[in-house]
């Protein structure tokens, strides 16, 4: 992805959000000079990862394939291996419409999505078969706000604004936002996106970024470039 095209996606998705009436921390208005003049102070941001994520998942087409992520707070997987800690982790996402995140499961993590507004929130979903890989014969069941649902092996899970599913670790599922960009929420176990996606298909989790210009603000796939 260009720097120049990340940079009006930002833009777009922060003005977006706020339309919800959601607002984002204050570290989000950081720019990049100042992350790196504060590196001391914001380590606890930067060490759990939180802020700006946009990906293409490598393939260079946003707009039919990739998702927009701020990642608002992330526990440490030391502590989830302990029992206790801060042991969770909280997104805001935007899926726009027909815009798909790509067939994946998790290892650890456990999360429920949340249509926080905007269109239908439509979820593509298959168990996992005991070697991890998509199950294309067993019945799927999640929880959705407390009900449980049963769907055929790929069926669709549509959620309206304000309903929400439950996915365990091992669930494969895409999604894509139906008639209108979708806000979407995400409350899970601690999130570790470096190591705890599975892709069904060969794909990148992060983006190639060409600069083409200067970043009005870092994502966190920068932070290893920019503040180390």
């Amino acid at each position: 992805m260009k720097r120049s095209q990340i940079n009006a996606i930002l833009t777009e998705s922060e003005a977006f959000i706020h339309s919800f009436g959601y607002v984002l921390p204050p570290f989000a208005r950081l720019t990049p000079a100042q992350m790196q003049a504060r590196r001391g102070e914001i380590a606890g941001i930067i060490d759990a990862r939180l802020g700006w994520d946009i990906t293409d998942y490598g393939k260079g087409d946003f707009a039919r394939r990739g998702l927009f992520l701020f990642t608002v707070r992330n526990g440490r997987s030391e502590d989830l291996a302990k029992g206790k800690g801060m042991l969770y982790a909280e997104k805001i996402m935007i899926s726009r419409r027909d815009q798909i995140a790509p067939m994946h499961r998790h290892d650890v993590k456990a999360e429920d999505i949340i249509n926080r507004g905007g269109g239908v929130l439509a979820l593509k979903l298959y168990m996992s078969a005991p070697d991890g890989s998509i199950d294309k014969a067993a019945t799927v069941e999640v929880p959705t706000d407390g009900v449980m649902r049963t769907l055929e092996p790929g069926g669709i899970l549509r959620l309206q604004p304000g309903e929400s599913v439950t996915l365990l670790p091992g669930v494969w599922h895409a999604f894509w936002g139906e008639e209108k960009d979708v806000l979407i929420g995400e409350v899970s176990t601690v999130n570790d996106d470096e190591t705890d996606n599975v892709f069904a298909e060969p794909i990148s989790r992060f983006s190639d970024i060409e600069e083409d210009v200067e970043p009005v603000r870092l994502l966190v796939s920068d932070y290893a470039k920019w503040l180390w």
